[in-house]
């Protein structure tokens, strides 16, 4: 096995037996108070991001070259500033992933440890985000799975006496808490210090009016505006600036609460929502229509400062860069625009003092040098991550660097190896990040989208030509996309062109095929620049030319190259000329057309670049690499949605390292920015490329891969499996014929009835009559489930005969090559999650958790217990028993995931049956979870099991007793989706997860709800509004337990009202409950103290009057908790029952450690 695979990790510190600070570079260093632990098992652990000329003395700054002269100079003339003396230091972390603050927080946290291992610092993590790569402890030395509030970081502060923090790595939510725990005096108090970009800037940056002042104090222009904190303010600051204005929230995550408003009456509505969940406001005039850019810049303590990337939007202002379609480097700007934003860039950044890493958004006039400053974000951020993939330069790594005292000229560039990072990063190729919204799944959802962030994901395309990576990006974005084409047909097409929505590129495409609209038509409606306009109008012009050469023989070698140097994909291109993709791509290889792989190399090929990562065009006449390595090759998850999110990164990670680890070369394909599994020095060979069948049979056949692995990357892996298996690609661990036959429901429920394995009845049907037929047998309700679907897309419970017909053909809509699966759904039944491994069949490991609400809440919205809670040692042992037969059914090598109901007996004192309902031969969301709180890696064991290499022997990890429980909680993005309906079903709504560690299943549920972003506790005896199905069973035990801590109980309903006054020492108030006036409910919720909302309903709302939706909405508009579920709610209670006596509702008390503030090693008894 080469060394330079991997670097060794084990318990003892290099350092000390070198005594080189050059060597601790090369190393994941363990601190030294761990010098009697138990050695450590050998582990993989990722190459440095950059490599080093060595210091021989740690306080000497000097230039990072080759040659021992240009050392030795700059040693004399570079600034000598001191390093920050810290031995270890806390990162706060951002949490659950939501809509604003998503995985790339996960990607540069996890590059910032990567730098501080190599410095030899201790680095602690908070962050509650059990689903990430870097809450692994192959980076942190300890990690927190604790709330990331001012209180909770200052309790595990108060416990590690950290010596710095970093507080620039976990978004907005990590910012905030550096402010508050500023102001808290408890860095001061603790003597710990801010690294890299001082409190002062932050604040600055954060509060608009100091920041409109800073501006001005350098000339630089900021758009007209006034902080305010009260609605009426805003109304006076409006009249004087003049209407429309844009109103913006100061202390919040992609553009949360701000929004446009055209006249007072939409100023005040929006400002009222805006005020109750930012304590300011700032009202700027609207520059809607002019052009928005960014710049990414570094500048380290002697004031050496770069742009590392410029990116341009698509969309002109008015979209929230987050929803904006975006390229990078910027294509419509003359180099005077572009020298005069880089000048004031580097102006703005100096005058502020940042130190490290941010961005800084401009508006521009696209009819004059006009320009202002929208905003600086003096932060990792999501562009930050888009330009560091971007660039190939590693900017959160750099950053962190940088807040440790070093400075640019010191650091190597990672890409070159042979520049320093002070070099300015010059392309040659161009990329477009497209976002992912998932507003279809949310019913009330306005599709328009503005100046508040929708999009839950983003994809990155990499071409050489503008039309190449638009397509690119349009098919990462959803794999049923073929490029640019008219999957949209708005009947008001200049409204849908000139209000942006989620598909607007769409309306675009059916406008210029369908409407004959002109460049200059769409340019005055859109305002999009005339360039990209043009660059599209090339793609329209060839798909003309296609559909004119009629078949696919008829495609000479001119047009195929131009198709291909489009970015057309070969379905594209059989959909065009009648043919099929197998057809088009023999055609295109008879034609000698096949992609050259290039690598990203920064400089534009200035100086020979080493690295590793990939893309491919069409727009090359040579490749830049040899094809010698043969690996194995990891397809990763694709982009984040609803469904697949994080939690499939992590297992994609953990594969490429445990085969590394294996002796193993590893080609990794992802096209998600936001992810570690796209960082460069994650495997030995990155391509930054679409995950199709068409890509990925390109790369298998340049790379004469070893095999692939398609089960740790979600779902998108899994559609393609059987057919790479047709192409005879050698395709790893269990067979997609297998793969196949748990995905077809039919084939799936035959083979357990085959294996004596319990399932509710079901059957298979192609009309509504045959639906309506067995309805009726096995009585309502019941699921109708298609095939071949991630998160639930289109089930839906059916209780009547009236919804059956509509419901039907929205499910088969979804997958219409499918036939349709009808089955019983049972009421009131429990869900049990079972994640495994196997091997040829044989069951390895198993983890089964159990959730807390009944079935019919999606898996991936359910909360999580683990170990189960109310499952006996019988009831345990028969689990595992379907486990071993559903692995040996279907043969399975790797991981896979079931889930189980468990329907009490009829009769006393009878088992409980146990049906299956589902099975993943892959593994799910809940691996990350499972492998963390049971502290054994299951992914480590799937990856051996996948390849056939150093597989482990079984053991039952469920029958060990532990002592302590862990949660998993989902985090929901309500507040982004306004008007969506906060209720729980069997399609997935949630956008991440969180998890928490307590001595018993309470004490877990509290500290992982608080996790959750924005959940505020509600202060004692305020008011709940309690309301919904009085059927529910909990309703009386959750009125009861909440009257008896000291809350007043409201409801809006006579019938709730009459309910609960007729409950033994219950009394509860009926309140006025205006449901279409937002500000007059406000009022009433203020007036009666209401901190908390329970609401129970059965079903969704009717409409948007209907009583339980508007109490529901309005919770999540108030920035209120929501309990949405009887068992989860009354959980709730019974957790405040438990840490109220404890403190639980009390702030920060300096010397008082809550009892759940231990690390994530201290819970499971040692270190994974």
């Amino acid at each position: 096995m080469s060394a330079g695979l991997l670097r060794l990790q084990q318990a003892w510190s290099p350092s000390r037996l070198f005594g080189s600070a050059r060597f601790t570079r090369q190393f994941h260093v363990s601190h030294a108070r761990r010098a009697l632990a138990p050695t450590r098992p050998v582990r993989a652990v990722a190459r440095a991001a950059v490599g080093s000329y060595g210091q021989q003395d740690d306080e000497e700054h000097v230039l990072n070259s080759p040659s021992e002269l240009a050392r030795k100079i700059s040693a004399k003339v570079l600034p000598k500033i001191p390093r920050p003396d810290v031995s270890k230091v806390l990162i706060v972390g951002s949490g659950g992933l939501s809509i604003g603050q998503a995985g790339e927080f996960d990607y540069s946290g996890s590059q910032a440890l990567k730098a501080l291992c190599e410095e030899g610092v201790d680095a602690v993590l908070i962050n509650p985000n059990i689903a990430t790569w870097q809450t692994s402890h192959q980076l942190a030395s300890e990690v927190y799975f604790l709330p990331v509030t001012a209180d909770y970081v200052a309790y595990v502060l108060e416990k590690e006496r950290p010596d710095g923090i970093l507080l620039t790595f976990g978004g907005q939510s990590a910012l905030n808490v550096g402010i508050e725990l500023d102001r808290m005096g408890v860095l001061d108090r603790l003597g710990v210090r801010v690294l890299g970009t001082p409190i002062r800037t932050l604040e600055v940056s954060e509060d608009r009016d100091l920041f409109v002042q800073a501006l001005k104090e350098i000339d630089i222009p900021v758009a007209q505006s006034t902080a305010v904190s009260s609605v009426n303010d805003a109304l006076s600051a409006a009249e004087k600036i003049g209407y429309p204005v844009i109103l913006r929230s100061a202390f919040t995550l992609g553009g949360l609460g701000s929004g446009f408003a055209n006249n007072p009456d939409e100023l005040r509505d929006l400002s009222a929502k805006s005020l109750s969940l930012s304590p300011q406001v700032l009202i700027e005039r609207s520059m809607k229509g002019w052009k928005e850019l960014e710049y990414e810049v570094v500048r380290d303590a002697a004031d050496n400062t770069i742009i590392c990337c410029n990116m341009e939007n698509f969309d002109p202002l008015g979209t929230h860069t987050g929803d904006s379609i975006v390229v990078a480097p910027s294509q419509t700007l003359p180099d005077d625009e572009y020298h005069m934003l880089r000048s004031a860039a580097l102006k703005v950044i100096r005058h502020l003092g940042v130190i490290g890493e941010c961005n800084i958004q401009y508006a521009l006039n696209p009819t004059s040098r006009e320009y202002c400053v929208i905003e600086v974000n003096a932060r990792l951020s999501r562009s930050s991550a888009l330009a560091s993939k971007a660039t190939g330069y590693p900017l959160a790594y750099t950053a962190a660097k940088i807040a440790l005292g070093h400075t640019l000229p010191e650091l190597p560039n990672a890409v070159t190896k042979t520049t320093t990072a002070c070099f300015e990063p010059s392309l040659d190729y161009i990329v477009t990040k497209i976002p992912k919204w998932d507003l279809a799944k949310f019913t009330n959802v306005n599709r328009e989208v503005g100046s508040a962030m929708k999009s839950v994901g983003e994809v990155m395309a990499i071409g050489r030509t503008f039309e190449e990576s638009l397509q690119k990006a349009i098919r990462q974005v959803d794999p049923r996309w073929k490029g640019f084409e008219a999957y949209v047909q708005p009947e008001d097409l200049d409204l849908a062109l000139s209000k942006p929505t989620d598909m607007r590129l769409f309306a675009i495409a059916y406008a210029m095929f369908n409407k004959n609209y002109t460049v200059d038509q769409l340019h005055d409606l859109t305002k999009i620049d005339k360039w990209f306009l043009y660059k599209i109008e090339n793609i329209v012009n060839t798909v003309y030319a296609l559909k004119a050469a009629g078949s696919i023989k008829a495609i000479d070698h001119e047009l195929m190259e131009r198709a291909k140097r489009m970015g057309f994909s070969d379905v594209h291109i059989a959909d065009l000329v009648s043919s099929d993709e197998l057809t088009v791509r023999a055609h295109r290889k008879s034609l000698g057309i096949t992609p050259f792989v290039k690598r990203i190399d920064t400089l534009a090929a200035e100086y020979p670049a080493h690295t590793n990562y990939l893309y491919t065009t069409y727009n090359a006449s040579e490749h830049d690499v040899k094809f010698d390595e043969h690996g194995t090759m990891v397809l990763g998850s694709g982009v984040y949605r609803i469904g697949s999110s994080v939690e499939f990164d992590w297992c994609a990670v953990t594969c490429a390292r445990k085969l590394r680890e294996m002796g193993n070369r590893t080609i990794m394909i992802n096209y998600n920015p936001e992810t570690v599994s796209t960082d460069f020095d994650e495997a030995d060979r990155l391509y930054f490329e679409e995950l199709g069948f068409e890509r990925v049979m390109d790369i298998y056949e340049l790379e004469q891969a070893q095999g692939v692995i398609v089960s740790v990357g979600g779902q998108l892996p899994q559609n393609i499996a059987l057919r790479l298996k047709q192409a005879d690609v050698k395709v790893l661990g269990t067979d997609p014929e297998r793969i196949d036959s748990a995905e077809d429901r039919h084939k799936f429920s035959s083979i357990l009835d085959s294996i004596g394995v319990d399932q509710p009845e079901w059957a298979e049907v192609s009309s509504v009559g045959a639906a309506k037929e067995f309805a009726q047998r096995v009585g309502y309700p019941v699921l109708i489930r298609p095939s071949y679907v991630l998160s639930g897309a289109a089930m839906n419970v059916v209780y009547e005969e009236s919804a059956l017909e509509y419901n039907l053909s929205a499910a088969a809509s979804v997958s219409p090559l499918h036939p349709v699966v009808i089955t019983k759904f049972i009421e009131d039944a429990q869900e049990i999650d079972v994640d495994a491994v196997a091997h040829k069949g044989k069951l390895l490991l198993h983890a089964i958790s159990e959730h807390v609400e009944n079935a019919g809440v999606h898996s991936g919205d359910a909360t999580l217990v683990l170990p189960p809670f109310s499952l006996t040692d019988d009831e345990m042992l028969r689990l595992r028993q379907i486990a071993e037969k559903v692995a040996s059914a279907f043969e399975i090598s790797g991981p896979y995931n079931m889930q189980v109901i468990r329907k009490p007996a009829d009769e006393p004192g009878a088992a409980a049956e146990f049906k299956v309902i589902e099975c993943n031969l892959r593994a799910s969301r809940s691996f990350p979870f499972v492998s963390k709180v049971l502290g054994r890696n299951f992914i480590d064991t799937a990856t051996a099991a996948i390849v056939g290499q150093n597989v482990p022997e079984p053991v039952d990890i469920m029958a060990q007793k532990r002592d302590y429980t862990a949660v998993k909680v989902s985090q929901f993005s309500w507040t982004r989706l306004a008007g969506a309906d906060p209720f729980l079903g069997v399609e997935m709504a949630s956008t991440g997860e969180v998890a928490a560690f307590g001595r018993d299943i309470q004490e877990a549920y509290w500290t992982s709800l608080l996790s959750t972003t924005g959940f505020k506790k509600p202060r004692p005896n305020t008011g709940v509004l309690i309301g919904g199905d009085i059927k529910k069973p909990e309703m009386k035990t959750i009125a009861k337990t909440l009257l008896d801590l000291g809350f007043k109980l409201y409801c809006s309903s006579p019938v709730v009202e009459e309910f609960l006054n007729n409950i033994p020492y219950v009394s509860a108030k009926r309140i006025f409950f205006p449901k279409t006036d937002k500000r007059k409910l406000r009022e009433v919720f203020d007036e009666y103290d209401i901190e908390c909302v329970i609401n129970l309903a059965k079903a969704r709302g009717k409409d948007l009057t209907d009583e339980d939706y508007v109490a529901r909405r309005n919770a999540v508009d108030f920035g209120l908790p929501l309990l949405n579920n009887a068992r989860c709610a009354q959980l709730f209670v019974e957790s405040l029952a438990k840490k109220i006596p404890e403190g639980g509702l009390r702030g920060y008390t300096e010397g008082r450690i809550p009892p759940e503030v231990r690390s994530w090693g201290e819970w499971i008894g040692s270190r994974p």
